[in-house]
C-alpha cells in the first residue's frame, strides 16, 4: 500500500500537482470530507498552509466547498475532475499557441530590426564539421577562398562525401584557389561537384583558413588553431560579398594568364 501511495504521488506531481497539493488531496479523498484542521492533520501540514492549498484545489475543481466558518468543511470531488482539469489545459494551450502564431511574423521583423551580429565559435574537428554543415543551409552559390591541400589535411576523409552532398543539393559554389597540383587536381572535377574554381599564384596567395560566405553568413574555418566560426550579419556578409566579387575578378585574369 505504500508503494501504491507513493506512485500515486509521483503521477500526481508529474501532471503538475505540488508536493503539498498531492499530500492534501490524498488525505481529503481518504476523509471524503472534513475541516481544515482534520484535513491538514491527516496530510502532517500547518492549518494556515492547508487553508491556502485547499483554495488552490478548489480553484483546480478538485476540492468543494460547504458550509461557512467555524463549521466551513472541504469535500473532496471525484477524482474524474482530474482527467477534466487536464483536457481543459490542453484546451486553453491550443488557444494560446494558435494565438502565438498569429503574433510571431510581427515578433520575427522588431527581432530582425533591433537583430546584432552573432558570432558562433566551434572547437576541434567536431566544431569546424559543424561549420561546414551549415554551409549546406545556403540558399545561394557560396563563395570561397579555400586551400585545398589544408582542407583535405585538416578533415581527413570528410570532403568528397561534402562536395557530394552539397552538390546534390544543388549548391553552387566559386572558389579562388592557391595553385597547386592538389588545387589542379580538384578543379577537374568542377562540373560534376557544381564548382567554378579560379587558381590564383600560390606564393602570392597561399592563404591557409578557408572563408565561405552565403546567405547572411561568413564561414571560417580556421586549421591551425582548429577553429570554425560563423558570423551571421547581414551588413558583414553583404560587404564580404563585395569584396569577393572584388577579389573574384582578379582571381579569373590571373587564372587566364597562368593558362595562356
Amino acid at each position: 500500500m505504500q508503494n501504491e501511495n507513493l506512485d500515486l504521488k509521483k503521477t500526481l506531481e508529474f501532471i503538475g500537482f505540488s508536493e503539498k497539493e498531492v499530500s492534501v488531496y490524498l488525505a481529503l479523498l481518504e476523509l471524503g470530507k472534513g475541516t481544515v484542521t482534520q484535513i491538514s492533520r491527516k496530510a502532517g501540514i500547518n492549518r494556515p498552509t492547508g487553508y491556502h492549498v485547499l483554495d488552490s484545489l478548489a480553484l483546480k475543481g478538485l476540492v468543494k466547498i460547504s458550509g461557512k466558518e467555524p463549521k466551513q468543511e472541504y469535500v473532496a470531488e471525484s477524482p474524474d475532475q482530474i482527467e477534466k482539469m487536464l483536457l481543459e489545459k490542453i484546451e486553453n494551450e491550443k488557444k494560446f499557441l494558435s494565438e502565438a502564431k498569429k503574433i510571431i511574423p510581427e515578433l520575427k521583423s522588431i527581432h530582425n530590426i533591433s537583430d546584432r551580429p552573432k558570432v558562433l565559435f566551434y572547437e576541434g574537428r567536431e566544431g569546424i564539421e559543424k561549420v561546414y554543415e551549415d554551409t549546406l543551409t545556403s540558399c545561394e552559390p557560396i563563395r570561397a577562398y579555400a586551400s585545398v591541400e589544408n582542407m583535405h589535411t585538416g578533415l581527413p576523409g570528410y570532403f568528397p562525401e561534402y562536395y557530394e552532398r552539397r552538390a546534390k543539393k544543388g549548391i553552387a559554389i566559386r572558389a579562388i584557389i592557391p595553385d597547386s597540383d592538389t588545387g589542379r587536381e580538384r578543379k577537374t572535377f568542377d562540373a560534376k561537384e557544381m564548382r567554378e574554381t579560379a587558381l590564383v599564384p600560390k606564393h602570392m596567395f597561399d592563404f591557409i583558413p578557408e572563408i565561405n560566405i552565403y546567405d547572411n553568413k561568413v564561414m571560417i574555418a580556421s586549421w591551425r588553431e582548429k577553429l570554425g566560426i560563423i558570423i551571421e550579419s547581414v551588413e558583414i556578409a553583404d560587404a564580404m560579398k563585395k569584396i569577393y566579387e572584388l577579389a573574384w575578378a582578379e582571381a579569373k585574369r590571373l587564372d587566364k594568364k597562368e593558362i595562356t
